[in-house]
């Protein structure tokens, strides 16, 4: 259960791994509130061990927020990303 005074609701983190190329990705998902109440969904993917890119997408509810959640997550582990 999150914690109440947390502005993050929902953290999901993906890997990819490639050791023949010496490659390691990673790629997160965080649905939070901001000051203003404003529900956002925060992507952020890269190397690991490096800072990546962010992506800040907003929406008018967590329930809506919750389902681009998964739609990215599926996309992703499509892609070969997976939880440790």
């Amino acid at each position: 259960m999150p914690d109440a005074r947390s502005p993050i609701r929902h953290h999901l983190v993906l890997y990819r791994r490639d050791p023949e190329q010496g490659r390691a990705r990673f790629f997160s998902l965080m649905i939070e509130r901001d000051l203003f109440g404003t529900i956002r969904l925060v992507r952020n993917w890269g190397y690991i061990g490096t800072k990546g890119q962010e992506k800040v997408d907003l929406y008018p509810s967590e329930p809506e927020a919750a389902r681009a959640l998964e739609g990215w997550a599926e996309t992703q582990r499509q892609r070969g990303y997976t939880d440790l």
